[in-house]
């Protein structure tokens, strides 16, 4: 299991400007944030409330506490906030342990940066239980450490889970490159001073100094992301 232990004494890759890559999880690396949608509206229906399809791009890619929060005032459900966590990541885990689909290049990505010793981050907006139940189907051997939303006291959008991430690698974060797939992880990364690849998932995201849009992981190599952090 991974954790936000710094891994002492990890080496930089030789001859690359690039120290460390760090990657969101849910719509970066598993195809998941269609997952978040479909139990917030199941909890919802089982409360006596539909969920606005419009609502779906306010609450993808934040922490829990927000979308949390934003659907129990949008809909005036009559449920606690730490209720309703508890039955999102009950739901959200039980659909996990039926199936759960990798993005589209993400192993390939995973196990190059692996063979070439690049120190990498899993940092996301989840709750722990749920990033060690997807770890287990993505490879806990392929990360350093993992930064969970409900470890840091402020997480995406603010900079604290990169800084955190990049600190336990021992990596200067304008050294490092970020993949994120939502406004709100983006923001995160370059508030942080990262360089970031987006991958939309939801919605999209325009280029941006230090920004780089690519439609797929499968557009991602150790090549694109060490000419990333030349620049």
């Amino acid at each position: 299991m991974t954790t936000t232990v710094p891994a002492l004494g990890t080496q930089t890759a030789e001859g690359s400007a690039l120290q460390a890559v760090l990657l969101d999880m849910d719509g970066t690396l598993v195809d998941t944030e269609g997952f978040w949608w479909d139990v917030e509206v199941e909890v919802f229906a089982g409360l006596g409330h539909a969920l606005d399809d419009s609502w779906r791009h306010v609450v993808v890619g934040g922490p829990m506490t927000r979308s949390a929060g934003f659907l129990i005032e949008a809909t005036g459900a009559d449920i606690t906030l730490a209720e309703l966590t508890v039955l999102l990541n009950d739901g959200f885990e039980d659909r996990i342990g039926r199936t759960l689909p990798l993005m589209p290049g993400a192993a390939r990505l995973l196990a190059e940066l692996a063979a070439h010793g690049i120190p990498t981050a899993l940092v996301s907006a989840s709750h722990r239980r749920i990033i060690d139940r997807i770890l287990t189907s993505l490879g806990p051997q392929h990360f350093s450490l993992s930064v969970a939303g409900d470890e840091v006291e402020r997480t995406k959008p603010h900079p604290d889970p990169y800084l955190l991430a990049a600190a336990g690698l021992g990596a200067d974060p304008a050294r490092c490159a970020v993949i994120e797939d939502t406004a709100t992880g983006v923001a995160a990364a370059e508030a942080a001073g990262c360089h970031v690849v987006a991958v939309p998932s939801v919605a999209p995201i325009a280029p941006a100094v230090r920004r780089t849009i690519v439609t797929s992981l499968e557009e991602v190599d150790l090549s694109f992301l060490r000419g990333l952090v030349a620049l």
